[in-house]
């Protein structure tokens, strides 16, 4: 299982962190030992003083496919749920800052915490899902999918021109504007629409 993520996908998110607007989708991978499942807790890691919550769609892969054309993306993915790219952006910043890779600030162990995952028949078009979080009760992020820079299906298609997507493989779909950082103590809660799917405590 792989987990695909786009960054600079909502216009706003990008100008937030001083970002130029891609052309191109921009994506990276985590590993599977990042996955957070059940609203089990996360554990802040000793080698950052600076994580960020950034809210994400994800789109989980249910066929084989390579160089997917746009229009048979649709046919490639049956579930969407919601997650948290969370990113060590001090180690981030650093990795920048030398034009490192910086897998370290984005691909550590819990850093893809995953909510409960619907049949995309649940909603009546991908174009237009609203999300958003709550950091201890208090709004934090909101997003909707027809801000999108790059739409689920051209992403679909992007990145398959790249990588074999494989069934259960899961794509982040990338964060609107509002990141910030988490501390020990913090309650996340994400929402698709008004219905809770991912509840995360910050230990």
């Amino acid at each position: 299982m792989k987990i695909i993520c786009i960054g600079r996908n909502y216009v706003e998110h990008a100008i937030e962190l001083n970002n130029p607007l891609p052309k191109k989708p921009i994506f990276f991978l985590k590993p599977e030992s990042a996955v957070v499942l059940k609203n089990q807790p996360f554990y802040y890691p000793e080698f950052s003083k600076d994580i960020h919550y950034e809210t994400e769609i994800v789109l989980k892969i249910c066929k084989v496919g390579k160089h997917i054309q746009p229009e048979f993306a649709h046919t490639y993915f049956d579930e969407i749920g919601i997650g948290f790219d969370l990113t060590a952006r001090d180690l981030q910043n650093e990795c920048k800052a030398k034009g490192l890779p910086w897998e370290m600030a984005k691909a550590f162990d819990q850093s893809a915490p995953l909510g409960l995952f619907k049949p995309k028949s649940a909603y009546k078009n991908m174009n237009d899902i609203a999300f958003s979080l709550k950091v201890n009760k208090e709004i934090k992020q909101q997003g909707n999918t027809r801000d999108l820079i790059f739409s689920f299906d051209h992403l679909i298609s992007y990145v398959s021109q790249f990588i074999t997507l494989k069934i259960g493989d899961l794509i982040f779909t990338g964060t609107p504007e509002g990141v910030g950082p988490v501390h020990i103590g913090d309650h996340l809660e994400a929402y698709i629409e008004d219905e809770k799917c991912l509840d995360l405590k910050v230990k």
